[in-house]
């Protein structure tokens, strides 16, 4: 199971880090991703790490504020999200992979079967 926590309410230009904590393990084998999804709209890849990658891929939209990283020792990977702007207001969904997913398939959400809950990111104008 997935736990995504640490949404909330923001300002723009403001920070929140979201975090998706894992039963079980973690570990370099699985390929992790941070998805969202805005009301009426399809759920988007925003960030991903293939597992072995050599590092992450982000979905232009948020290239230079967000931050996607794992820590495998505490079963937990994290999004950091910086200079949030209204159109990042969405749910937030973390998902794993057991394995390596292509690299064109990093950011679909047809690539994975293991999801979090959800966490609501509200940003105000």
């Amino acid at each position: 199971q997935l736990q995504a926590s640490g949404g909330g309410l923001v300002q723009t230009g403001g920070s929140l880090r979201l975090s998706c904590a894992a039963s079980g393990f973690l570990s370099d084998y699985h390929s992790v991703a941070w998805f969202r999804q805005a009301p009426g709209e399809e759920r988007e890849g925003v960030s991903c790490i293939r597992s072995f990658s050599n590092g992450p891929t982000y979905a232009d939209s948020v290239k230079g504020r967000f931050t996607i990283s794992r820590d495998n020792a505490k079963n937990t990977m994290f999004l950091q999200m910086n200079s949030l702007k209204p159109e990042d207001t969405a749910v937030y969904y973390c998902a794993v992979h057991l394995n390596r997913v292509l690299p064109y398939m990093c950011l679909d959400p047809s690539s994975y079967v293991y999801w979090g809950q959800g966490t609501q990111v509200t940003v105000s104008s």
